[in-house]
């Protein structure tokens, strides 16, 4: 039985050509030996699976290469290549800091530093997680590493760099890899598939390199796991089972529910998410997804954000046609809402369902469909606002036409709320034209101004403290219950005084008092007003600071008086039994 290679080692890069979504980094690593402004130090540094050691054995390999080719890559035949890809080179080392991170194996490799290579120009020494290593061996590590012989050359990889003392950081050049994009990782396991005869769909090939998150090693273990499920035939079915990922048809359908409003469909949508094993809270933030997927679908300037296959970004460009820009952004907010009381609820499905309906009221919920509302409960005030107006409208117009310059007439136009529009036109003798305009009738006009004075009118009831006090306690029940303890005890407890017949006024201790006061000032006044019948009551405040006493400390002769004056029968004793006090 042949032995099988997992896919992360068999299609290990061992040229930098053939590393995967790291271009910028390959190139400048090799036009660093092209131009010999080789750096003695490395540090590569980024997320798991990126290529970070990969990169570190292929640089450690083209170094030391005698016969580089044109395109500055190992040739893997002289004496150098060929030993590290045996395994047994001589002058490239390597150190797991993981499990070797005490100061005794960085000293013997401080030792071992001082002897020249055997083959080969450079001893390169590659230490892996080198953020594994214990203070006493950085201290041990960071003098050799300012100051190494002109034949070493170290290679550090870390996928935590804050982690690593500023000192050391100082003396490497530092290169930070970034996630591998999911095209790259497609495009990779798409070759491979090909390489190992598999027929694979592209969507398959898609959603996991999603699933691997930018770490093509995770993707590699990800397509070897379900290769072994499925066999050589890979299938988009097969991997969302597989991987128990939610598909893009729930989503879609559950999208279009929404927008016709369907609450029973959408519920029992969510109902078969949930039967078939998926929890809510993944759900939700599936659903914001697809929500942002299809808000920058609607501009092809952001269509290219989408990281999904060819023949799904076809349906996204597709269904956000249907929804406006506003409507997208409200269903995002609803979602990013459910998303962060999820935990907190109590009944998560009913949080996730109560989302669900709100999101198929998006749209009669917006501007016009209030608009739309108010226009029905008052048909009769927009009717009479119509007809007002058209009125208007037709009295300008006849006042317009019997404006004209041929006319010789006099006009009077009345419209039926009793407003005249007089136009007076002489032609002959003096061309001079005058227009009156009159809006109200005298009967119109009285009763306006009469309706006036009993507006301007106030109240101005008379009271006095006791009446004012019986007030102040009910108000300061009122907000006990209202919760505001602080505001409560003050209106107990500093005295609101009635200075004279409308003016009142109360002294406070400090600020934080009178802070307290002025943020319900308004509501007491209009209270007072209410009960007192009178609306000139006004409220003004004063502090007045306690002073400050010289505080001296008690004496033994105080303390007794003090106990005396609480408890008299000491003095008794004292008496009684001749007792002399020792202070």
């Amino acid at each position: 039985m042949e032995k099988f290679v997992v896919s992360a080692r068999k299609y290990r890069p061992s040229t930098f050509d053939t590393v995967v979504g790291q271009s910028s980094i390959t190139t400048t690593l090799k036009n660093a030996i092209q131009n010999n402004h080789l750096a003695q130090a490395f540090l590569f540094c980024g997320p798991r699976g990126v290529g970070k050691t990969s990169c570190a054995r292929i640089l450690a390999k083209t170094i030391n290469c005698m016969n580089l080719t044109n395109s500055v890559e190992a040739c893997n035949e002289c004496e150098s290549c060929k030993g590290f890809n045996n395994n047994h080179s001589f002058n490239i080392h390597e150190l797991d800091a993981a499990s070797n991170n005490g100061v005794d194996k960085i000293r013997e490799l401080v030792d071992q530093v001082r002897f020249a290579p055997q083959v080969g120009q450079f001893n390169i020494y590659i230490i892996d997680e080198v953020h594994m290593l214990s203070q006493a061996a950085f201290n041990a590590f960071l003098k050799t590493l300012e100051e190494p012989p002109a034949h070493a050359i170290f290679i550090l990889a870390t996928t935590e760099k804050h982690k690593i003392i500023p000192t050391i950081l100082s003396r490497c050049q530092i290169f930070d890899f970034k996630r591998i994009q999911i095209s790259d990782i497609t495009q990779h396991l798409s070759h491979i598939a090909k390489h190992e005869g598999i027929q694979a769909e592209e969507q398959a090939l898609h959603t996991i390199a999603q699933k691997a998150d930018g770490a093509l090693r995770d993707a590699l273990s990800i397509f070897d796991q379900i290769i072994s499920f499925c066999g050589n035939t890979l299938t988009y079915k097969d991997v969302i089972e597989n991987l128990n990922i939610l598909d893009y048809d729930y989503y879609f359908k559950l999208t279009d529910s929404l927008k016709e409003q369907n609450i029973p469909t959408a519920l029992t949508i969510f109902n078969e998410i949930l039967n078939n094993g998926f929890d809510g809270h993944h759900f939700i933030n599936g659903m914001a997804m697809h929500f942002r997927n299809l808000l920058v679908s609607k501009d092809p300037i952001t269509t290219q954000l989408l990281e999904v296959s060819d023949s799904v970004k076809k349906q996204f460009i597709s269904q956000s046609q249907a929804w406006d820009q506003g409507s997208l952004v409200k269903a995002l907010e609803l979602c990013n809402t459910a998303d962060i009381n999820y935990k907190q609820s109590k009944n998560q499905r009913l949080l996730i369902e109560l989302s669900l309906m709100r999101l198929c009221s998006i749209d009669i919920s917006n501007d016009s469909a209030e608009k739309k509302t108010f226009n029905v409960k008052k048909p009769e005030l927009n009717e009479k606002k119509t007809k007002n107006k058209t009125e208007t409208n037709q009295g300008f117009k006849e006042k317009t036409e019997q404006t004209k310059p041929d006319l010789d007439r006099k006009s009077i136009i009345e419209s039926d709320n009793k407003k005249a529009i007089k136009i007076v036109d002489f032609k002959e003798g003096v061309q001079k034209k005058t227009i009156s305009i009159n809006l109200n009738s005298p009967d119109q006009k009285k009763e306006s101004e009469d309706r006036k004075e009993e507006i301007i009118v106030k109240r101005k009831e008379s009271f006095d403290q006791e009446k004012l006090n019986e007030l102040i306690i009910e108000l300061s029940q009122i907000k006990s219950k209202e919760g505001k303890y602080n505001l409560s005890s003050i209106l107990v407890e500093k005295k609101i005084l009635l200075s004279d017949s409308n003016n009142l006024t109360i002294t406070l201790d400090n600020k934080v008092q009178e802070e307290v006061l002025m943020n319900e000032k308004t509501e007491i006044i209009s209270f007072l007003r209410d009960k007192l019948n009178n609306d000139m009551i006004s409220l003004q405040t004063e502090i007045k600071e306690l002073e400050q006493h010289e505080v001296k400390a008690y004496t033994d002769e105080d303390k007794f008086k003090k106990m005396a004056e609480k408890q008299p029968v000491l003095l008794q004793m004292k008496d009684e039994f001749n007792l002399e006090i020792d202070y």
